[in-house]
């Protein structure tokens, strides 16, 4: 975040719900070490919605919510986001800090002069006159035209095998849950109109349309899961001895991932929970805070199967007089076979085959999948949306995929199969407008990635470990292949990239390159340079984005682009000092049109300092080289970092210690809920000499380090240090061998 707040294009932040090393975002150093640091004048922190009250309660980090609110404001939260609008509760939390010598009212003045100092610049103190914006110019036709061109810009030619541009089909099959849909999410508003994928390319031709969903009945030996046209709470109607399924038992499935979305045929309303635990069809579709609205399918080995209710986490059952309620006992819950009344995958390779080109819009609902406590276990396209694709592109091989969602997929075998894929986020109004601009050719596409699309979640790590560079992950190290890389994003035209020139002057680096439109089309080239520090103290990113440029071509012209970017954006941070360096090192600058498709390349000298070997005092352990089987915690409630061994022998890494004078005794701030013990090694954690044991006694309480004075056997000049916890539970802050 700190080029952002050191530019100010930023100016407030929000801290997470989660711990960050052992100690909740609210309450992190981090916030006034470093994030205040950047923009020491300009920076407003905001709590989460609720984090405030969840530093109780269920984080229990403090006791009350007087010692919690406290530590919050020092940390340098400014704004408490709690109790919706009723802000008694928070303000009766301060007065008792306040009055308790908990906080100072200094304390309190420097968080609302922070707030205040936002507001003033936003001009919601000045004269009405000056604030008054004219209502025309709320969607005006400025407006419209620049959402379409937002949306334009945003969409990403992933793959195209020459069916793009369209050449003026006269009929598109345009297919897909999204297809004729715009979502919105907590915080986009409401759109004031919405022109869908099929509406914008019903503008340009004779469009077809399949949803594509599945439509079910759910049965269960008492009959059918049933709703009405009003949406009151919904039965088990006995089933018939024949004929058609009734069309009040009658549902189409949306597959969402994990999680589906029903939508009663009798009155088009979804099905959802009621206040009284009933379950109801009148919802319009998945909303509000706190979706209510999707189920998760569990199936048993006879094709059967239970509905778990997604946010209660309850369980479809069947209640007095045949009503449908949720129960907490999995046990209890009705137990339904899936009846297919019609297939949205055979209905759309139909509706596909009397089409000379089928659009498939697939993706995410942000309401359903965006949110944080939705994880997903895969990269896979939705199953029932991955068989719609696949049949459309059976019955029609003129196949295009546009995906619409907020994260990427790890689509294998749509880039192996469908001739021309593109993406882009939930686009607005002017989407559908937007994405016919860029199938038909109107306007090149010139979305790039913003983050590398895997082949499978096998290629990621566990996703509690954020430890990209032990773990080659992001587009910075990630060693191996992927499917799609950080920055791409095909055009209709071709570029070529000559005669690359770097100048270094006091605090800038200058990069100019040649740009030329070597196709036979009009077309924007988004120009990407990259550096890699070739010789490092530590693990160096394989390339790193400094900057991009975006230039418009005609066929056969040519360009010099310019692409500038400040020398301290090639620090490191050099954990031997707790700074960032610009290390003295060769460099190299690449410019291309992706961080994998890099096309020339010159090497970049820039003034730096080197990183000398680590004296001997006092190593802190968060601050190591390397490690393994250990996890960052909290060394004390408001400050200070240490790590914790999560399984025996793990160890970690101080590289090159220069023990000159040799030390004779070791001083060792260590926690443990059991005695432990810490073995010093040199140059080797397994089989390298032991120059140091330390006996860690037991305490009861995770903040009670102890020091610890041990004697050290002879060791001199420069060595790597390895500190070994022979077990689990073992906690090191700091070691000091002066």
């Amino acid at each position: 975040f700190l080029p952002a707040l050191r530019e100010g294009v930023a100016v407030a932040v929000m801290p997470s719900y989660n711990l960050v090393n052992g100690r909740p975002a609210h309450l992190s150093p981090l916030i006034n070490d470093v994030l205040r640091a950047a923009a020491p004048d300009e920076l407003m922190v905001v709590s989460d919605a609720m984090a405030p009250g969840n530093l109780v309660d269920p984080q229990h980090y403090y006791d009350d919510h007087a010692t919690a609110y406290a530590h919050a404001l020092r940390a340098g939260i400014d704004s408490f986001t709690q109790d919706d609008d009723r802000a008694e509760a928070t303000l009766a939390h301060l007065r008792d800090a306040l009055d308790r010598g908990l906080i100072t009212e200094e304390d309190l003045d420097r968080a609302a002069t922070h707030i205040l100092s936002v507001r003033v610049r936003l001009g919601e103190f000045d004269p009405e006159p000056l604030r008054r914006v004219d209502p025309d110019t709320v969607n005006s036709p400025a407006h419209q035209a620049l959402a379409r061109t937002a949306a334009r810009r945003s969409i990403v030619l992933l793959k195209n095998d020459g069916i793009l541009p369209l050449r003026d089909p006269r009929r598109i099959a345009v297919i897909g849950q999204l297809a004729d849909t715009l979502m919105e999410d907590w915080y986009s508003g409401t759109l004031p109109y919405a022109i869908t994928a099929r509406a914008g390319l019903a503008e340009r031709t004779e469009t077809v349309f399949c949803e594509g969903v599945d439509r079910i009945a759910l049965r269960t030996n008492e009959g059918y899961l049933t709703a009405s046209a009003d949406g009151t709470p919904m039965t088990i109607t006995p089933a018939p001895g024949f004929g058609p399924v009734a069309e009040s038992a009658a549902f189409d499935l949306f597959d969402w991932g994990g999680a589906w979305a029903l939508r009663a045929v009798v009155n088009g309303r979804y099905v959802s929970e009621d206040e009284n635990g009933h379950l109801t069809n009148d919802q319009p579709g998945p909303n509000g805070w706190e979706v209510r609205q999707t189920f998760r399918w569990q199936p048993d080995p006879n094709g059967t199967g239970v509905l778990q209710h997604i946010a209660t986490g309850r369980y479809v059952a069947v209640g007095d007089n045949n009503t449908v309620t949720l129960t907490p006992d999995a046990d209890s819950a009705a137990v339904f076979a899936i009846d297919t009344l019609r297939s949205g995958a055979t209905e759309a390779a139909a509706i596909a085959a009397t089409a000379e080109v089928a659009i498939v819009v697939a993706g995410d609902h942000p309401l359903v999948n965006g949110r944080e406590t939705e994880d997903r276990t895969d990269l896979d396209l939705p199953a029932a949306q991955e068989k719609v694709l696949r049949a459309v592109r059976a019955a029609n091989p003129a196949t295009v995929l546009v995906l619409t969602s907020g994260y990427p997929f790890g689509i294998v075998w749509a880039d192996e199969h469908i001739p021309a894929i593109l993406w882009s986020a939930h686009g607005g109004q002017e989407y559908g407008r937007a994405l016919a601009d860029v199938l038909f050719g109107d306007a090149d596409p010139t979305g790039r990635l913003t983050q590398t699309w895997y082949r499978s979640a096998a290629e990621l790590p566990d996703l509690f470990d954020y430890d990209i560079i032990a773990n080659d992950a992001t587009y910075l190290y990630y060693l191996g292949s992927p499917l799609y890389p950080f920055g791409h994003g095909l055009s209709y035209t071709t570029f070529d990239y000559t005669d690359p020139e770097v100048h270094v002057t006091d605090d800038h680096v200058t990069v100019h390159v040649t740009v030329t439109n070597t196709g036979d089309r009009f077309g924007e080239e988004v120009v990407q340079c990259y550096t890699h520090q070739r010789v490092s103290r530590v693990k160096q990113p394989l390339r790193k984005l400094q900057g991009f440029a975006r230039v418009a071509l005609h066929p056969g012209e040519s360009r010099r682009v310019r692409i500038d970017f400040p020398i301290h954006a090639l620090a490191i941070w050099d954990v031997t000092r707790s700074r960032f360096v610009v290390e003295d090192a060769p460099r190299t600058v690449h410019l291309g049109r992706s961080a994998k498709d890099l096309r020339v390349c010159a090497p970049l000298n820039v003034p730096g300092e080197p990183i000398g070997p680590r004296p001997a005092t006092r190593l802190h352990a968060a601050d190591n080289d390397e490690y393994h089987g250990v996890v960052l915690c909290a060394a004390a409630k408001d400050r200070g970092d240490a790590v914790r061994a999560t399984e025996p022998g793990a160890w970690i890494a101080f590289l090159d210690v220069d023990f000159t004078p040799a030390p004779k005794e070791a001083v060792i701030c260590a926690n443990t809920d059991q005695p432990g013990t810490l073995t010093l090694r040199i140059d080797n954690p397994i089989s390298g000499p032991t120059v140091a044991t330390a006996d860690i006694p037991a305490a009861t309480d995770h903040f009670d380090f102890t020091e610890v004075r041990i004697p050290v056997d002879s060791v001199t000049r420069r060595h790597d240090l390895y500190i070994v916890f022979e077990a689990a539970g073992t906690a090191l802050a700091w070691i000091d061998l002066s």
